[in-house]
């Protein structure tokens, strides 16, 4: 039976979500609180530069590949893909930087030149991140979470002690030598958890890093939700923009629509991709599954302060992504994690597109993206992003040997108090609920209300887990589960 459906949000879990459902021709009707669709993946363009305010890294595009082409569609018919070389590039001091390449080889041989007879560990470490990878793109991920059992496969059960220890522990069995442990570790911070809190099992996102990857889309991100928006537009969804959702509207304790700039819009299904915890702000106490003790255990993902620089000159010594790991990485993980605090030296990550797509930035000019990790719902002034901003431009310019304040012409700044009032963000988390053991799979909030008949969720907080492609997959999963309806 058709249904006619109403989706809260238009980020990747909710255009995905809507793609599949119209494609089996239900009625879908996409409402977003913004002036532009994609939730967090949305752009700001001023003076000719164009950054990605969101995601801005592209990881496992094999997942990508399967979503469009359960459409009978090519990731190239929506846009352009750059392998990036080096994929990024990791500053540990001044004139101390690993580049990562774009092939195995590449990765093994700046491995081998840090410490003597890392390239052999490290073929041995891959190969089981690969065959990890295998096992949840093939066994796990595609799970909807309804049930332990899910995590229960042949394969599964051989590597049962993965789930129990963590990535932490199996990098430094293997690696001594602290800057490759720190790139080793660097790609479950995707995950939003320490490496001391990740199962070791996920360590399969060292084979999504090393083995498949870093990759750009042609004038960035955006790109991807301009290609599914287009997509999903094909099947016949309609997407309402300037729309937020108010309240949703009930009967007998089943959801039969949204309100909207106070009209009640009536449908058979709703589906919020929205911020879980906002969504089920929505309802009436008694019908929201989950308590505000229930969110106040959780371990989040980090929220981020972001600047967003347009430089007028380019900038050398530095790659499309690179991080800046020259203060200690566990120290500040703890101020994310354990104390809860502003970190007094922070790691951060800069972005420059314009280096690998002329389209980013005008001419002999630079588009700069950074980002710092932070705690949700730390204090939030203009202050402290300035002062951070001292703090990480002065680092920028030391580590790399150049000047680039005097070049600065004009910064941005995206923090907390916007991830709140721009997404509806718990606590202003950035990445959603983090993927630690008991976070999980089936122990995440689920896809289905337990308490409200005919209302889903997808993305971030609920399965697989935060990132683009679980969202994509999170979108997939949702939906075969309203066909059931």
């Amino acid at each position: 039976m058709k249904k006619h459906i109403s989706i809260i949000g238009s980020g990747f879990s909710s255009l995905s979500a809507a793609c599949y459902l119209a494609q089996s021709g239900h009625r879908v009707q996409v409402y977003e609180k913004n002036t532009s669709p994609g939730g967090r993946a949305r752009q700001l363009k001023k003076d000719g530069f164009v950054f990605d305010i969101g995601p801005s890294w592209y990881w496992m595009p094999d997942v990508f590949e399967k979503f469009f082409g359960d459409f009978g569609k090519k990731v190239s018919d929506y846009y352009t893909l750059e392998r990036l070389d080096p994929g990024y590039q990791v500053y540990f001091g001044r004139k101390d930087s690993i580049l990562i390449g774009d092939s195995l080889e590449k990765i093994y041989s700046a491995f081998e030149a840090e410490e003597k007879g890392s390239a052999a560990k490290l073929k041995k470490f891959i190969g089981k991140a690969a065959d990890n990878y295998k096992i949840a793109i093939d066994e796990l991920v595609y799970r909807p979470g309804i049930s332990p059992l899910e995590l229960v496969t042949p394969d599964t059960l051989k590597k049962l002690g993965y789930f129990f220890s963590n990535v932490k522990r199996e990098v430094t069995r293997e690696f001594k030598n602290p800057k490759l442990v720190q790139i080793l570790q660097f790609p479950v911070l995707f995950l939003g958890a320490k490496p001391a809190d990740t199962p070791a099992f996920y360590n399969f996102m060292n084979f999504a890093d090393f083995g498949l990857g870093t990759w750009h889309p042609k004038d960035g991100m955006y790109s991807i939700v301009k290609g599914m928006v287009r997509l999903a537009e094909s099947f016949g969804v309609k997407i309402h923009l300037d729309s937020p959702v108010e309240e949703i509207l009930l009967e007998n304790k089943k959801a039969v629509g949204v309100k909207i700039n106070g009209q009640n819009i009536l449908s058979d299904i709703v589906l919020s991709g929205a911020d879980y915890h906002h969504t089920e702000t929505l309802l009436p106490k008694d019908l929201r599954a989950y308590s505000q003790a229930y969110w106040d255990k959780k371990t989040f993902a980090p929220s981020s302060l972001l600047f967003y620089v347009g430089l007028n000159k380019k900038v050398k010594n530095v790659s499309h992504h690179t991080l800046f790991f020259d203060v200690d990485f566990d120290t500040h993980a703890q101020t994310i994690y354990d104390t809860i605090q502003w970190p007094e030296e922070p790691l951060f990550y800069a972005n420059f597109p314009s280096i690998s797509d002329p389209n980013m930035a005008p001419e002999g000019k630079e588009a700069c993206f950074i980002l710092i990790p932070i705690a949700p719902g730390l204090e939030d002034t203009e202050e402290l992003r300035n002062r951070y901003f001292e703090i990480v431009i002065d680092r920028l310019e030391t580590l790399t040997e150049q000047r680039l304040k005097d070049d600065i012409l004009f910064m941005e700044s995206f923090c907390v108090n916007d991830f709140i009032s721009v997404y509806n963000s718990y606590k202003g988390n950035a990445y959603g609920m983090a993927n630690t053991l008991l976070q999980t799979a089936f122990l995440r909030p689920k896809l289905k209300s337990k308490k409200v008949k005919n209302l889903f969720f997808t993305g971030q907080l609920t399965v697989p887990g935060p990132g683009v492609p679980p969202a994509l997959i999170s979108g997939k999963l949702v939906a075969g589960l309203i066909e059931k309806v």
